[in-house]
């Protein structure tokens, strides 16, 4: 049912990017690269860059979620997996935009943890069961969410 969802609209996440870029700032943190999970950490990794003049952008693939409420058991990084030489000693900003079951930021996290000098999470939205607790959160909730990149079908044929 729509009205048990968190409506994520373009605008309340272009305010929501900016407020979490903030809070990132006020507490002195900055990154030397922000690691994207994609699909939906792109926007929120983009947003973040700008806001916190990171140019150094990379992506990592996973994918755990195959439908509204259904995920794969464990997720899965797909190819290409960018090379830890990237991040040699760097300080790295993790961007997805929600850590549901943490699952996902947890694989990237502790595959690039002993490659870095630090890493920190950022998220739009975090929930409560979550394994990983993110440093960086703009609101926690336990509903489910439609985000503006995902609500609508795709425009092709699958």
């Amino acid at each position: 049912m729509v009205d048990d969802r968190e409506i994520l609209d373009w605008r309340t996440f272009g305010d929501a990017s900016r407020q979490l870029a903030r809070t990132v700032a006020a507490d002195g943190y900055r990154p030397d690269l922000i690691l994207a999970i994609a699909r939906g950490g792109l926007f929120v990794a983009g947003a973040l860059g700008y806001a916190l003049a990171v140019k150094n952008l990379h992506v990592m693939n996973v994918e755990f979620y195959n439908g509204v409420g259904a995920t794969l058991d464990m997720p899965v990084m797909l190819p290409p997996v960018p090379s830890t030489v990237d991040f040699s000693a760097k300080k790295v900003l993790i961007a997805d935009d929600v850590a549901d079951t943490g699952k996902t930021i947890e694989l990237v996290q502790d595959f690039i943890q002993d490659q870095v000098a630090e890493v920190r999470t950022a998220v739009i939205y975090e929930k409560p069961r979550s394994l990983v607790k993110c440093q960086y959160v703009w609101r926690r909730t336990d509903r489910w969410i439609n985000f503006p990149w995902s609500t609508e079908p795709p425009v092709v044929d699958l």
